[in-house]
């Protein structure tokens, strides 16, 4: 709720200089107590009005589901969604963490535009089912923790490298916990060492390599420090060739990473 309120204060004014994207579906109270994911149609209408009002404005250019509802039918919920195309509050549709099949449920009763999905040198199971029925379709992937939750930035060396009150110590982020970081930590060295060679930081190589596939991709590093910020957009300057990637692909072989990348995956449909 606070994010949207910052940001419609960012660009108060301003509103046709950016192109706006928000979610809905994580359902909580005021206070942040979490109610679980909510697909239904009334809750779609109703989260899109309350986000319109925070953010200040009367439309959204992109608007995701931000979890699959798995008791509630895609076809309704993204009915409902295709209903607020018609009333002009969204101007596109969005998935988050959905499967192919659904996916392809989803554009059946109205196009998608983009799926946000975690996608990163050290997450890519996508590549195998999702991300052709995405080309399939004509549809954008938004790669959520393109970074890898900042491992792939060689800045986090240890544990003890977080605040106590980084949510990456709970246990919900298995990849940053003992035998798995350490194994990690390595992969994360090798990239390191391509890094060097290139010229460029191991951050900005992640990003580069996730750039590297495809026009169809825009991946969203989250960041807390315009120093960083600034470091990744240079990364749009770093030109891979294919003896690069091929590189990068001995350097982090999928499956090499230890640990899912979340402890519950519960809420990720499949």
């Amino acid at each position: 709720f606070t994010n949207e309120q910052l940001v419609g204060r960012a660009f108060a004014g301003r509103r046709d200089e950016v192109q706006l994207a928000t979610k809905f579906g994580n359902e909580r109270l005021a206070d942040g107590t979490r109610l679980g994911i909510n697909g239904r149609p009334e809750y779609v209408h109703r989260a899109c009005d309350a986000s319109l009002e925070r953010l200040g404005v009367d439309h959204l250019d992109l608007y995701y589901q931000h979890r699959v509802d798995q008791t509630v039918p895609i076809e309704e919920t993204v009915g409902a969604m295709s209903e607020l195309i018609a009333a002009g509050k969204v101007g596109h549709l969005g998935l988050s963490e959905a499967s192919a099949s659904t996916i392809a449920q989803a554009h059946a009763v109205h196009p998608i535009t983009a799926l946000q999905s975690e996608y990163s040198l050290f997450t890519r199971d996508l590549e195998d089912e999702i991300l052709p029925v995405l080309r399939e379709l004509g549809i954008g992937l938004v790669p959520y923790s393109p970074l890898g939750r900042g491992l792939l930035t060689g800045a986090i060396r240890s544990e003890g490298a977080l605040e106590q009150n980084d949510s990456r110590l709970s246990g919900y982020f298995p990849r940053f916990h003992g035998a798995a970081l350490a194994t990690n930590l390595a992969l994360v060295d090798a990239i390191s060492a391509v890094a060097e060679t290139k010229g460029c930081t191991p951050g900005q190589l992640a990003l580069a390599w996730v750039l590297a596939q495809g026009e169809d991709v825009a991946p969203i590093p989250g960041t807390k420090r315009v120093s960083y910020l600034e470091e990744n957009v240079a990364a749009v300057a770093v030109e891979l060739t294919s003896a690069d990637l091929e590189e990068l692909d001995q350097a982090v072989p999928r499956g090499a990473v230890t640990g899912a990348r979340y402890g519950d995956m519960s809420s990720i449909d499949t």
